[in-house]
């Protein structure tokens, strides 16, 4: 098939519309051309539209991806989800525009937070995700506190209004290590202690302790496929 009898005309619009440079189709490079459209066409199903972070699909995966290296790794990795506080008040008093704007600071201040391994992801509404690898536990207060007091300090300029400050309320779990679980419960216990947070009076932050898991070689092995030690061989060894 020959790229001219493809109907590619809402593919482009839809593209041009989100900013992405097209390039020609250039003759011989067809293939080419139509994979850099399918490029442009993941990446663009995969981000949010309003503040261009992972949106929830992508968010979705990038937790499960992390959550199979927790499980075969142990290394600690921590989920924050960040709520923003009455937003619905935000939205009656001064608009969806005035909304926009803000979701759009809050996003970029999570951005100006967390380092370029981690992931920050709108999960929808006014409620968003971040992935932070190899968290260490002590780190997750922290990192949880700064972005806290970076969205407080925020003066959100919009059209026709002052300008407005809000606040965030952050719940953090740490993927259980050693362990098979699922990026629906990871979230759920993430959101727990968001809830957690927003029942001490908003603006805070609640941390699940993490869990402390003690699995054997053996069981490693038998989780992950991998050989287990020999006993006898281990048991030949010490002899020596």
């Amino acid at each position: 098939m020959k790229v001219e009898q493809l109907r590619l005309d809402k593919v482009k619009a839809l593209l041009a519309q989100a900013g992405w440079p097209l390039p020609e189709c250039q003759p011989g490079q067809e293939a080419a051309f139509v994979q850099t459209l399918l490029d442009a066409l993941c990446d663009l199903s995969s981000r949010d539209p309003l503040t261009g972070l992972m949106n929830r699909r992508s968010l979705m995966v990038t937790l499960e991806q992390e959550l199979d290296r927790v499980a075969r790794s142990g290394d600690a990795a921590l989920l924050l989800m960040v709520d923003i506080d009455h937003f619905k008040h935000v939205n009656d008093t001064h608009g969806h525009v005035a909304g926009d704007a803000v979701i759009r600071a809050v996003s970029q201040a999570l951005l100006d937070c967390v380092r370029p391994m981690d992931t920050v992801g709108r999960f929808g509404g006014e409620e968003f995700a971040i992935v932070f690898p190899n968290c260490p536990p002590a780190f997750a207060a922290v990192v949880g506190e700064r972005i806290r007091a970076r969205v407080q300090a925020l003066l959100i300029d919009v059209a026709g209004h002052p300008p407005l400050k809000v606040t965030v309320s952050c719940g953090g779990a740490f993927a259980p290590p050693w362990l098979r679980t699922t990026p629906l419960s990871w979230v759920e216990r993430a959101d727990a202690q968001m809830y957690l947070a927003k029942a001490a009076g908003r603006n805070t932050v609640a941390i699940e302790p993490q869990a402390i898991s003690e699995v054997s070689a053996e069981e490693k092995g038998l989780l992950f496929g991998l050989n287990p030690p020999d006993p006898l061989m281990i048991h030949d060894q010490a002899d020596q």
